[in-house]
């Protein structure tokens, strides 16, 4: 097969949603109807072949992303099935980051819950073309309808259904294509793998012939021959509707949707062919934009193996110690024995082994091209978002975006002879998962770990413990606070000391100003080049950057502050570059003390969703909390109430909210943003 008609048949995509809308199960459909498994694996017996790790199949949730390839209608689909629960975030952030098409999965009762929208908007940040499947139509509650709405109002959608359900709850029996207008069955003796289309229940034909009036005219908005047949009224032929279709689903104006209910072996098939009818192949995207490491200029890599090489590293696994790298090949090729360049780390690696993976299995390959995705054995220096290229055409791609913990835990060995295994394994850890990072306290000597949240931590412990066989007490969870001003100061200082019969001398003048919340740091030097060496403003910037990593009110690193250095001196005979680093250190915190700092706190987003009588309870226990009620949306028999709460509040909310409401409310909460702390 030629190189452009194998690209033009790869679909590289992702299964993102909120947690229990059935990503998993799709995944488990789509491998054993194209054929990749023999047997149907379930997340509630814990056999999902996706959900391949231990603390998976027992919790019941997917930790970490897995990747596959299976083939439908002569294409070749790398499938990546991402984390709902928002500890895990990071998995779908670098997954998008990789990805050239998705399919979001809504449940027809929840609808388009919080961590949706946070996926969602997620792929919107990659410009990542979406078909969207409104699952578990079979659940009392379902509604298809309601979730079109809430995609148009919660995620600025344009949703345009495909497909309408035929039944609904327990009558769910099949849908209806609007497309072809033929009804499709599947048979329930063989797992919903035969399946087949027939004439459209007579009772539903006109409400079948509306929906399809709406997904004409919709589409014809945007092209002309369409609109002419329709205000002529000549018929439309399905390529028709599907190639227009497809134009606006790759230029993100238009999101298909269709429907049916996985754990019941309904509605996958077409969900296959949409993903080969509407997503993107690698040539459908732009060319991947990067810049020159040494120059700076813009390059670009077309999706060819005649390129230069460039490939993005998207996730780290440790299996059994040996470091696993998964990449996507942007262009060029990859060989088992050839030798590639880690831009990012400056470094050449050779690459041992090559495999194509499915879940937790590999399968060995000579090479890779551009298209694939694959993990490769032998990087030692890989982190997650480097990049590797052609040593003779480097190109730097942009790094997958890293979120900051919000979570801190103190944890010490169960003996002082396994101190040094548990850094070794923390290291491994940290290696693997960029939002997990771990210290030392220099005061009590506990090793501080953190993370994205209780579960988070939970999760990483137990590993600890199963994988690499270390003990570890723990303590309570902690809230990892962060520090800021909140007006603007200059700070100057001296450093003039003799060191080892070495003068050194530096002297910093700086002026901090409050920057909005959530902007982050910068730092800018505002010093001619005739006042001090150039040779010294990185030293001057390594500084300042110490000193915004420690406070000054509890040592909690600082945020949404401007440095900006105003002023330098240095011995021009004998410049110091240790001077120059501890006087803009001290000049930062002597500024810091006088820019009225305050502390900061993580505040959440919480969505809980109860029957109407608990209420009142929920919200008054809220209010002791400090919460603070945002609104408060009826559906059908229950309410969902949205609130921003103190993420040190809601330690142990699992437990409270159980008793509240009889354990029938259910509650979701992801990061919100850092505010000032309420006493």
């Amino acid at each position: 097969m030629s190189n452009g008609k194998r690209l033009k048949s790869i679909r590289n995509i992702g299964i993102i949603a909120h947690i229990d809308a059935g990503k998993t199960t799709v995944s488990e459909r789509i491998l054993y109807y194209t054929g990749k498994s023999y047997k149907m694996g379930e997340v509630h017996d814990g056999t999902a072949v996706m959900d391949w790790m231990d603390q998976e199949q027992e919790r019941g949730i997917t930790i970490t992303s897995a990747v596959t390839t299976c083939f439908w209608r002569d294409h070749e689909i790398h499938l990546v099935d991402t984390p709902g629960h928002v500890d895990f975030t990071i998995e779908v952030e670098r997954s998008l980051r990789v990805l050239d098409g998705a399919i979001a999965v809504f449940c027809a009762v929840g609808g388009v819950e919080p961590q949706s929208e946070t996926v969602w908007h997620q792929a919107d940040k990659y410009r990542v073309p979406k078909i969207a499947f409104v699952n578990k139509m079979d659940r009392i509650g379902a509604d298809f309808n309601q979730v079109i709405e809430q995609m148009r109002e919660k995620l600025g959608a344009n949703p345009i259904p495909i497909q309408i359900p035929v039944g609904k709850e327990s009558n769910f029996r099949g849908v209806i294509d609007l497309i072809t207008m033929r009804q499709i069955v599947w048979r329930e003796e063989t797992l919903g793998a035969e399946y087949y289309d027939v004439d459209i229940d007579p009772q539903l034909v006109e409400q079948a012939q509306e929906a399809r009036e709406l997904l004409i005219s919709k589409i014809a908005e945007h092209d002309e021959a369409i609109m002419e047949k329709y205000l002529e009224e000549k018929p439309i032929e399905p390529k028709e509707i599907i190639k227009t279709l497809r134009q606006l689903t790759l230029e993100l104006k238009a999101v298909p949707v269709l429907c049916g209910s996985a754990l019941r072996n309904k509605g996958i098939q077409p969900l296959l062919d949409a993903v080969v009818d509407f997503l993107p192949s690698p040539l459908d995207i732009p060319p991947v934009v990067g810049f020159h490491p040494e120059t700076n200029a813009r390059e670009e890599r077309f999706a060819s193996s005649k390129e230069p090489l460039a490939a993005l590293a998207f996730k780290i696994f440790m299996d059994e110690g040996r470091k696993l790298t998964y990449v996507r090949i942007y262009s060029g090729v990859m060989e088992v024995g050839s030798e590639i360049y880690n831009v990012s780390k400056k470094t050449k690696e050779k690459l041992s082994r090559i495999f194509s993976m499915h879940a937790n299995k590999r399968e060995r390959k000579d090479r890779a091209e551009a298209g694939d995705i694959v993990a490769i054995m032998g990087m030692k220096s890989a982190t997650t978002g480097d990049t590797f290229c052609d040593p003779a055409r480097p190109i730097l791609l942009e790094p997958i975006e890293i979120y900051d913990p919000v979570i801190s835990m103190a944890v010490e060995p169960y003996s002082r002879g396994d101190q040094d295994r548990l850094i070794e394994s923390l290291s491994r850890v940290a290696e693997e998962d960029p939002t997990f990072r771990f210290h030392e306290d220099p005061d009590t000597g506990q090793i501080i770990i953190r993370g994205m949240g209780e579960l988070h931590l939970d999760v990483l412990l137990t590993r600890l413990e199963r994988e690499y066989h270390v003990k570890v007490h723990a303590g309570k969870p902690q809230v990892v606070y962060r520090e800021t001003i909140q007006k603007a100061a200059d700070g100057e200082a001296v450093f003039d000391r003799d060191i080892g019969g070495v003068k050194h001398f530096g002297a910093v003048t700086v002026r901090l100003e409050p920057r909005s919340r959530g902007r982050g740091n910068i730092v800018s030097l505002d010093v001619p080049p005739e006042v001090i060496p150039e040779i010294m403003f990185p030293h001057i910037e390594q500084g300042v950057e110490d000193a915004l990593s420690s406070g000054t009110i509890l040592g909690y690193p600082m945020t949404d502050t401007e440095v900006r250095v105003i002023g330098a001196k240095c011995d021009p005979q004998r410049p110091s570059d240790l001077a120059m680093r501890v006087a803009a250190s001290m000049a930062v915190k002597d500024a810091c003390s006088r820019a009225l700092p305050v502390l900061l706190e993580p505040y959440m987003k919480v969505e809980i969703t109860t029957p109407e009588e608990f209420l009142g309870d929920i919200i008054g226990d809220l209010n002791a909390r400090k919460g603070r009620v945002e609104s408060i949306i009826s559906r059908r028999a229950v309410q969902v109430l949205q609130a921003i709460v103190p993420l040190s509040k809601m330690f142990g909310y699992a437990t409270t909210i159980r008793s509240l409401s009889q354990g029938r409310a259910t509650f979701t909460m992801q990061f919100s943003h850092y505010d000032i702390v309420t006493s």
